[in-house]
Protein backbone atom coordinates (compact mmCIF):
# COMPACT_ATOMS: atom_id res chain seq x y z
CA UNK A 1 0.00 0.00 0.00
CA UNK A 2 1.70 3.17 -1.13
CA UNK A 3 0.50 6.94 -0.34
CA UNK A 4 2.62 9.88 0.76
CA UNK A 5 3.64 11.90 3.52
CA UNK A 6 3.93 15.29 3.39
CA UNK A 7 4.20 16.91 6.58
CA UNK A 8 4.90 20.64 6.74
CA UNK A 9 5.97 23.21 9.17
CA UNK A 10 7.16 26.33 9.48
CA UNK A 11 10.98 27.33 11.07
CA UNK A 12 11.12 27.39 14.71
CA UNK A 13 12.77 30.05 16.38
CA UNK A 14 14.00 29.63 20.11
CA UNK A 15 12.38 32.90 22.07
CA UNK A 16 11.99 34.35 25.05
CA UNK A 17 9.06 37.04 26.06
CA UNK A 18 10.20 38.15 29.36
CA UNK A 19 6.82 38.96 31.19
CA UNK A 20 6.90 41.70 34.60
CA UNK A 21 4.94 41.10 37.54
CA UNK A 22 3.84 43.57 39.95
CA UNK A 23 6.55 44.19 42.74
CA UNK A 24 5.88 42.38 46.14
CA UNK A 25 6.04 43.54 48.97
CA UNK A 26 6.05 41.40 52.37
CA UNK A 27 8.23 41.54 55.49
CA UNK A 28 10.53 44.75 53.81
CA UNK A 29 11.30 42.24 51.03
CA UNK A 30 10.80 43.26 48.08
CA UNK A 31 11.58 41.42 44.14
CA UNK A 32 10.02 40.49 40.72
CA UNK A 33 9.28 37.77 39.43
CA UNK A 34 10.14 37.34 35.89
CA UNK A 35 8.09 34.52 33.88
CA UNK A 36 9.45 33.07 30.38
CA UNK A 37 6.99 30.89 28.42
CA UNK A 38 7.77 27.33 27.52
CA UNK A 39 9.89 26.71 24.46
CA UNK A 40 7.53 25.75 21.44
CA UNK A 41 6.95 22.20 20.47
CA UNK A 42 9.39 20.83 18.36
CA UNK A 43 9.11 17.99 15.77
CA UNK A 44 11.16 14.37 15.98
CA UNK A 45 11.62 11.98 13.53
CA UNK A 46 12.90 8.88 13.33
CA UNK A 47 12.60 5.67 10.51
CA UNK A 48 13.73 2.06 11.05
CA UNK A 49 12.66 -1.35 9.47
CA UNK A 50 9.64 -3.45 11.03
CA UNK A 51 7.23 -6.01 9.58
CA UNK A 52 9.08 -6.21 6.76
CA UNK A 53 8.15 -2.62 5.74
CA UNK A 54 9.96 0.86 6.28
CA UNK A 55 8.46 2.35 9.50
CA UNK A 56 8.49 5.89 9.85
CA UNK A 57 7.67 7.82 13.24
CA UNK A 58 6.91 11.59 13.16
CA UNK A 59 6.34 12.86 16.66
CA UNK A 60 5.70 16.30 18.51
CA UNK A 61 6.98 16.86 21.88
CA UNK A 62 7.89 19.71 24.35
CA UNK A 63 11.79 18.77 23.83
CA UNK A 64 14.20 16.52 21.71
CA UNK A 65 14.18 13.99 24.95
CA UNK A 66 10.60 13.21 25.14
CA UNK A 67 10.01 13.10 21.44
CA UNK A 68 13.41 10.26 21.35
CA UNK A 69 11.65 8.37 24.53
CA UNK A 70 8.00 8.68 22.62
CA UNK A 71 9.41 7.65 19.15
CA UNK A 72 10.86 4.36 20.82
CA UNK A 73 7.72 3.32 23.05
CA UNK A 74 6.12 3.40 19.27
CA UNK A 75 8.95 1.31 17.86
CA UNK A 76 8.71 -1.09 20.76
CA UNK A 77 5.29 -1.93 20.31
CA UNK A 78 5.50 -2.10 16.90
CA UNK A 79 8.23 -4.88 17.01
CA UNK A 80 6.59 -6.44 20.33
CA UNK A 81 3.15 -7.07 18.00
CA UNK A 82 5.23 -8.02 14.66
CA UNK A 83 6.84 -10.99 17.04
CA UNK A 84 3.36 -11.89 18.00
CA UNK A 85 1.66 -11.80 14.49
CA UNK A 86 3.83 -12.38 11.53
CA UNK A 87 3.91 -15.34 9.79
CA UNK A 88 6.99 -14.26 8.49
CA UNK A 89 8.29 -15.70 11.94
CA UNK A 90 8.40 -19.53 12.88
CA UNK A 91 7.49 -19.11 16.84
CA UNK A 92 5.28 -16.23 16.28
CA UNK A 93 1.35 -17.27 17.56
CA UNK A 94 -0.16 -16.67 13.85
CA UNK A 95 2.48 -19.20 12.73
CA UNK A 96 1.99 -21.74 15.46
CA UNK A 97 -1.53 -21.30 14.63
CA UNK A 98 -0.88 -22.32 10.81
CA UNK A 99 1.17 -24.78 11.69
CA UNK A 100 -1.58 -27.12 13.54
CA UNK A 101 -3.76 -26.72 10.43
CA UNK A 102 -6.06 -29.66 10.75
CA UNK A 103 -4.52 -30.71 13.73
CA UNK A 104 -5.32 -29.02 17.44
CA UNK A 105 -6.72 -25.99 18.16
CA UNK A 106 -3.73 -23.09 19.53
CA UNK A 107 -4.25 -21.00 22.00
CA UNK A 108 -3.12 -17.60 21.77
CA UNK A 109 -2.48 -14.10 23.75
CA UNK A 110 -5.83 -11.73 23.70
CA UNK A 111 -4.22 -9.49 21.22
CA UNK A 112 -3.59 -11.91 18.61
CA UNK A 113 -7.04 -13.74 19.49
CA UNK A 114 -8.62 -9.95 19.08
CA UNK A 115 -7.28 -9.46 16.00
CA UNK A 116 -8.14 -12.25 14.69
CA UNK A 117 -11.40 -11.66 15.46
CA UNK A 118 -11.80 -7.88 14.14
CA UNK A 119 -10.26 -9.95 10.83
CA UNK A 120 -13.50 -12.18 10.72
CA UNK A 121 -15.46 -8.94 11.37
CA UNK A 122 -13.98 -6.95 8.62
CA UNK A 123 -14.95 -10.23 6.42
CA UNK A 124 -18.68 -10.06 7.59
CA UNK A 125 -18.64 -6.88 6.70
CA UNK A 126 -17.11 -6.91 3.34
CA UNK A 127 -19.17 -9.84 1.90
CA UNK A 128 -15.73 -11.86 2.23
CA UNK A 129 -13.94 -9.46 0.31
CA UNK A 130 -11.13 -9.00 3.19
CA UNK A 131 -10.18 -12.90 3.94
CA UNK A 132 -7.08 -13.80 6.10
CA UNK A 133 -7.46 -17.09 4.57
CA UNK A 134 -6.24 -16.29 1.12
CA UNK A 135 -2.64 -17.24 1.34
CA UNK A 136 -2.64 -20.50 -0.56
CA UNK A 137 -4.16 -19.05 -3.45
CA UNK A 138 -1.59 -16.46 -3.12
CA UNK A 139 1.36 -18.65 -2.85
CA UNK A 140 -0.49 -20.87 -6.35
CA UNK A 141 0.12 -17.23 -8.14
CA UNK A 142 3.19 -16.27 -6.59
CA UNK A 143 3.10 -12.12 -7.79
CA UNK A 144 7.05 -11.88 -7.36
CA UNK A 145 9.88 -14.46 -8.95
CA UNK A 146 7.92 -16.84 -10.83
CA UNK A 147 4.71 -14.64 -11.72
CA UNK A 148 2.76 -17.84 -12.08
CA UNK A 149 -1.10 -17.99 -13.45
CA UNK A 150 -2.46 -21.23 -11.85
CA UNK A 151 -5.03 -23.13 -13.42
CA UNK A 152 -9.32 -23.27 -12.86
CA UNK A 153 -8.40 -26.62 -11.83
CA UNK A 154 -5.71 -26.00 -8.92
CA UNK A 155 -8.22 -23.03 -7.77
CA UNK A 156 -10.93 -24.89 -7.52
CA UNK A 157 -9.26 -27.36 -4.95
CA UNK A 158 -7.62 -24.51 -3.40
CA UNK A 159 -11.62 -23.53 -2.37
CA UNK A 160 -11.99 -25.20 1.03
CA UNK A 161 -8.59 -23.95 1.80
CA UNK A 162 -9.19 -20.31 1.81
CA UNK A 163 -12.82 -20.56 3.21
CA UNK A 164 -12.45 -17.94 6.51
CA UNK A 165 -16.18 -18.90 7.59
CA UNK A 166 -14.18 -22.28 8.85
CA UNK A 167 -11.92 -20.74 11.13
CA UNK A 168 -12.85 -21.96 14.77
CA UNK A 169 -12.37 -19.03 17.32
CA UNK A 170 -12.99 -19.94 21.63
CA UNK A 171 -13.07 -17.01 23.19
CA UNK A 172 -13.51 -18.54 26.17
CA UNK A 173 -10.46 -20.67 25.89
CA UNK A 174 -8.42 -18.71 23.67
CA UNK A 175 -7.91 -20.67 20.52
CA UNK A 176 -7.79 -20.38 17.46
CA UNK A 177 -8.44 -23.54 14.80
CA UNK A 178 -8.15 -24.25 11.15
CA UNK A 179 -9.85 -27.40 10.33
CA UNK A 180 -8.46 -28.36 7.10
CA UNK A 181 -4.60 -29.49 6.82
CA UNK A 182 -2.47 -26.62 4.27
CA UNK A 183 -5.25 -23.48 5.52
CA UNK A 184 -3.32 -20.70 7.21
CA UNK A 185 -4.02 -17.32 8.35
CA UNK A 186 -2.51 -14.09 7.78
CA UNK A 187 -3.85 -10.43 9.13
CA UNK A 188 -0.68 -8.65 7.36
CA UNK A 189 -3.72 -6.80 5.43
CA UNK A 190 -5.18 -5.63 8.37
CA UNK A 191 -2.07 -6.06 11.04
CA UNK A 192 0.02 -2.83 9.83
CA UNK A 193 -3.23 -0.37 10.96
CA UNK A 194 -3.22 -2.41 14.27
CA UNK A 195 0.17 -2.15 14.77
CA UNK A 196 -0.22 2.16 14.00
CA UNK A 197 -2.69 2.07 16.10
CA UNK A 198 -1.11 0.77 19.08
CA UNK A 199 1.47 2.47 18.46
CA UNK A 200 0.02 5.85 18.89
CA UNK A 201 -1.55 4.50 22.07
CA UNK A 202 2.36 4.28 23.16
CA UNK A 203 3.66 7.48 22.31
CA UNK A 204 0.65 9.07 24.07
CA UNK A 205 1.57 7.33 27.20
CA UNK A 206 5.12 8.82 26.62
CA UNK A 207 4.20 12.26 26.20
CA UNK A 208 3.42 12.62 22.71
CA UNK A 209 1.58 15.82 22.02
CA UNK A 210 0.78 14.72 17.99
CA UNK A 211 2.65 12.89 15.41
CA UNK A 212 2.14 10.66 12.56
CA UNK A 213 3.02 6.60 12.72
CA UNK A 214 3.72 5.34 8.85
CA UNK A 215 4.06 1.63 7.79
CA UNK A 216 4.66 1.92 4.62
CA UNK A 217 1.05 3.16 3.24
CA UNK A 218 -0.67 2.63 6.48
CA UNK A 219 -1.10 5.83 8.38
CA UNK A 220 -2.21 6.64 11.59
CA UNK A 221 -2.39 10.79 12.92
CA UNK A 222 -2.88 12.39 16.00
CA UNK A 223 -2.59 15.65 17.27
CA UNK A 224 -1.58 18.75 15.11
CA UNK A 225 1.59 20.31 14.16
CA UNK A 226 3.17 23.33 15.99
CA UNK A 227 2.19 25.63 14.26
CA UNK A 228 -1.68 24.14 14.81
CA UNK A 229 -1.96 22.38 11.17
CA UNK A 230 -2.92 18.47 10.73
CA UNK A 231 -0.77 16.69 8.57
CA UNK A 232 -0.94 16.44 5.02
CA UNK A 233 -1.06 13.35 3.41
CA UNK A 234 -0.96 12.71 -0.48
CA UNK A 235 -3.11 10.41 -2.25
CA UNK A 236 -0.66 8.55 -4.65
CA UNK A 237 -1.91 8.41 -8.68
CA UNK A 238 -2.44 4.75 -9.76
CA UNK A 239 -0.80 4.49 -12.91
CA UNK A 240 1.73 7.31 -12.96
CA UNK A 241 4.44 7.32 -11.05
CA UNK A 242 5.59 10.21 -8.48
CA UNK A 243 2.38 11.68 -9.63
CA UNK A 244 -0.50 12.43 -6.80
CA UNK A 245 -4.08 12.51 -7.67
CA UNK A 246 -4.96 14.78 -4.03
CA UNK A 247 -3.43 15.99 -0.89
CA UNK A 248 -5.42 15.54 2.51
CA UNK A 249 -5.06 17.32 5.89
CA UNK A 250 -5.39 14.90 8.80
CA UNK A 251 -6.23 15.02 12.43
CA UNK A 252 -6.62 12.19 14.46
CA UNK A 253 -7.62 10.34 11.83
CA UNK A 254 -5.85 6.81 9.46
CA UNK A 255 -5.47 6.10 5.85
CA UNK A 256 -5.02 2.85 4.10
CA UNK A 257 -4.60 2.60 0.16
CA UNK A 258 -5.22 -0.78 -1.87
CA UNK A 259 -3.85 -0.57 -5.34
CA UNK A 260 -3.57 -2.85 -8.50
CA UNK A 261 -0.17 -1.08 -9.04
CA UNK A 262 2.04 -2.52 -5.77
CA UNK A 263 2.42 -6.46 -6.93
CA UNK A 264 1.39 -7.15 -10.47
CA UNK A 265 2.90 -8.59 -13.17
CA UNK A 266 1.59 -8.34 -16.78
CA UNK A 267 1.47 -11.09 -19.03
CA UNK A 268 -0.08 -10.77 -23.08
CA UNK A 269 -1.13 -7.25 -22.42
CA UNK A 270 -3.35 -8.42 -18.98
CA UNK A 271 -2.31 -6.51 -15.29
CA UNK A 272 -2.44 -9.87 -12.78
CA UNK A 273 -2.32 -7.99 -9.31
CA UNK A 274 -2.06 -9.48 -5.31
CA UNK A 275 -5.36 -8.43 -4.56
CA UNK A 276 -7.73 -11.66 -4.90
CA UNK A 277 -11.31 -12.05 -5.45
CA UNK A 278 -11.89 -14.93 -2.86
CA UNK A 279 -14.58 -15.77 -4.52
CA UNK A 280 -12.99 -16.73 -8.13
CA UNK A 281 -9.30 -16.89 -6.10
CA UNK A 282 -8.22 -14.31 -9.54
CA UNK A 283 -7.71 -10.67 -9.38
CA UNK A 284 -10.38 -8.61 -8.48
CA UNK A 285 -10.80 -6.45 -11.68
CA UNK A 286 -13.38 -3.49 -10.58
CA UNK A 287 -10.45 -1.20 -9.07
CA UNK A 288 -7.54 0.62 -9.50
CA UNK A 289 -7.13 1.79 -6.26
CA UNK A 290 -9.12 2.35 -3.20
CA UNK A 291 -7.93 4.57 -0.14
CA UNK A 292 -10.38 4.60 3.05
CA UNK A 293 -10.17 7.50 6.02
CA UNK A 294 -11.17 6.02 8.74
CA UNK A 295 -10.76 7.21 12.61
CA UNK A 296 -8.90 3.90 13.36
CA UNK A 297 -5.72 2.43 11.13
CA UNK A 298 -7.10 -1.19 11.94
CA UNK A 299 -10.36 0.05 10.22
CA UNK A 300 -8.58 1.49 7.30
CA UNK A 301 -6.57 -1.02 6.44
CA UNK A 302 -8.64 -3.92 6.42
CA UNK A 303 -11.57 -1.89 4.58
CA UNK A 304 -9.50 -0.68 1.59
CA UNK A 305 -8.83 -4.10 0.76
CA UNK A 306 -12.30 -5.37 1.25
CA UNK A 307 -13.72 -2.31 -0.72
CA UNK A 308 -11.14 -3.02 -3.54
CA UNK A 309 -12.83 -6.47 -4.04
CA UNK A 310 -16.40 -5.42 -4.07
CA UNK A 311 -15.71 -2.88 -6.63
CA UNK A 312 -16.69 0.58 -6.75
CA UNK A 313 -20.76 0.49 -6.53
CA UNK A 314 -21.09 -1.97 -3.94
CA UNK A 315 -18.03 -0.33 -2.23
CA UNK A 316 -19.12 3.00 -1.96
CA UNK A 317 -22.45 1.56 -0.51
CA UNK A 318 -20.84 0.53 1.87
CA UNK A 319 -18.89 3.46 2.85
CA UNK A 320 -21.56 5.42 2.96
CA UNK A 321 -23.13 2.75 5.52
CA UNK A 322 -20.40 3.43 7.90
CA UNK A 323 -20.10 6.32 10.88
CA UNK A 324 -16.11 7.60 10.77
CA UNK A 325 -15.49 5.90 7.22
CA UNK A 326 -14.37 8.08 3.82
CA UNK A 327 -12.50 6.72 0.63
CA UNK A 328 -11.21 7.41 -2.15
CA UNK A 329 -12.30 4.50 -5.39
CA UNK A 330 -10.81 4.73 -8.53
CA UNK A 331 -12.20 2.47 -10.93
CA UNK A 332 -10.83 -0.02 -13.66
CA UNK A 333 -11.15 3.09 -16.37
CA UNK A 334 -9.64 5.45 -13.84
CA UNK A 335 -12.90 7.24 -12.74
CA UNK A 336 -12.23 8.97 -8.92
CA UNK A 337 -15.27 8.59 -6.99
CA UNK A 338 -15.32 10.54 -3.98
CA UNK A 339 -17.18 9.52 -0.81
CA UNK A 340 -19.88 12.43 0.52
CA UNK A 341 -17.74 13.13 3.82
CA UNK A 342 -14.41 14.21 1.36
CA UNK A 343 -16.21 16.93 -0.60
CA UNK A 344 -14.11 19.86 0.31
CA UNK A 345 -11.50 18.33 2.18
CA UNK A 346 -9.35 17.28 -0.69
CA UNK A 347 -6.93 19.38 -2.49
CA UNK A 348 -4.79 19.66 -5.74
CA UNK A 349 -1.49 18.12 -5.21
Amino acid sequence: MVVKIIVTMKTFQAFAVSMTMGCLIAASLTGCVELRPAPPPLVVKRAQVHMGTLVTITVVASDKDVGSRAIQAGLDEIKRLEQLLSTWRPDSELSRVNAEAGHLPVQVGQETLELVVRSIEMAQLTDGGFNIAVGPAMEAWSFTERQRIPSGEELQRLKPLVDWTTVQINKEARTIFLPHKGMRVDVGGIGKGYAADRAVAEMKRAGAQGGVVALSGDIRTFGLLPEGEGFLVGIKHPREDEALIAVIDLKDEAISTAGDYERFFERDGVRYHHILDPQTLRPARGCQSVTVIAKEGAVADGLDTGIFVLGPTRGMELVERLPDVEAIIIDDKGTVNISSGLRGRLRAP
